[in-house]
């Protein structure tokens, strides 16, 4: 596992918020949970601090930091999903019980941290090599919220 890690800050609700993540993405997974051994500015001895935690392989940090931090756009957490079923699966649950939706497969989840989910599709169709065949399919992504495949399918084939 590399030794580099995104970390994720929350006020207080870190352990729930990996305990959600984790029950997403297969192949995820609770590493490690550091609790504080004494009071501190967030908190009690025995409070969750810090934990590691793996989605599909991908090592992230989650910490408590005791005062509410804002995410901006700059980064976000990207999933590739197969098919349409998984990216409205994930849609569904990330946007739940306060989450919101952006623009272009982008998303805030209820604890305001943004997250790209995308169609392997895209990626794809992007790159062809037809300009033509990309150019349509970059114009319908624009206009998408949640992103369709059967609709990028069908920029792509012109219609």
């Amino acid at each position: 596992m590399s030794k580099v890690s995104t970390c994720l800050w929350f006020a207080k609700d870190a352990e729930e918020a990996v305990r959600f993540y984790v029950s997403l993405v297969p192949g995820s997974g609770i590493e490690h949970v550091l609790r504080s051994p004494g009071p501190w500015p967030g908190g009690e001895a025995g409070d969750v601090i810090l934990i590691t935690f793996s989605l599909n392989g991908q090592r992230y940090q989650a910490l408590n930091g005791g005062t509410p931090a804002a995410y901006g756009t700059a980064a976000s957490i990207s999933v590739e999903c197969t098919d349409q079923a998984e990216v409205d699966r994930l849609w569904a649950a990330l946007t739940a019980n306060g989450g919101s939706e952006m623009a272009c497969g982008w998303l805030r989840d209820r604890w305001g941290v943004p997250w790209q989910i995308v169609p392997e599709v895209l990626p794809r169709l992007l790159a062809d090599p037809d300009p033509a065949v990309s150019s349509r399919v970059f114009l319908a992504m624009q206009d998408m919220v949640k992103l369709d495949v059967v609709a990028l399918e069908r920029a792509a084939a012109g219609g």
